[in-house]
C-alpha cells in the first residue's frame, strides 16, 4: 500500500468534513419563523405567548369548557406586518369566536365573551401569518 495515496485521501476526506461543517452552520439557512406557546393546561383556563419574524404557524389547542361562553383577551406587539387570529369552536364544532388582529395597526388588542356554544370539549386554534412581533392570548370558560 503507498503511504502518499492515503495521506492525499485522508486530508482531502477532513477538508471536505471541514468545509460542509462550516457550511452546514451559515446564518443564510435562517429564513422566517413563528411560535406558538400554551402556558396553562387544558382543563382550566389556558393561555400562551406567541412570536414571530416574518414566519407562519398555526396550533390547535383541545379545551374542556363546562359553560356555554368563554371570556378571551389578545394583545400583540407589531412593528410590521402579519396576522394574528384565533378560532374557537364549541363542542358541536361551531365556530362560536374567529378575531383577527393585524400587526402594525389599531387596535392591538382583543377582549371579549365568545357567541353561546355547547359546553364540552372546545378547540382555539391560533395562526400566526407573516407575523413579526409578539404577544399573548388567554381563554377561561364565560358566564
Amino acid at each position: 500500500m503507498k503511504t502518499p495515496n492515503f495521506k492525499l485521501l485522508t486530508m482531502l476526506t477532513a477538508l471536505t468534513l471541514f468545509i460542509g461543517t462550516f457550511t452546514s452552520c451559515s446564518d443564510d439557512d435562517d429564513g422566517p419563523t413563528a411560535n406558538i406557546t400554551v402556558n396553562e393546561g387544558p382543563s382550566g383556563d389556558i393561555g400562551g405567548d406567541f412570536t414571530g419574524n416574518g414566519g407562519d404557524a398555526s396550533r390547535t389547542i383541545n379545551w374542556t369548557n363546562n359553560l356555554a361562553t368563554a371570556d378571551y383577551n389578545a394583545d400583540i406587539t407589531a412593528t410590521a406586518g402579519g396576522v394574528f387570529q384565533m378560532v374557537v369552536a364549541d363542542a358541536n364544532g361551531t365556530v362560536v369566536l374567529d378575531r383577527t388582529l393585524n400587526g402594525g395597526t389599531e387596535p392591538d388588542s382583543i377582549d371579549g365573551v365568545t357567541s353561546s356554544g355547547e359546553p364540552g370539549n372546545w378547540t382555539v386554534t391560533i395562526t400566526l401569518t407573516s407575523f413579526n412581533g409578539d404577544g399573548s392570548y388567554s381563554l377561561s370558560a364565560g358566564n
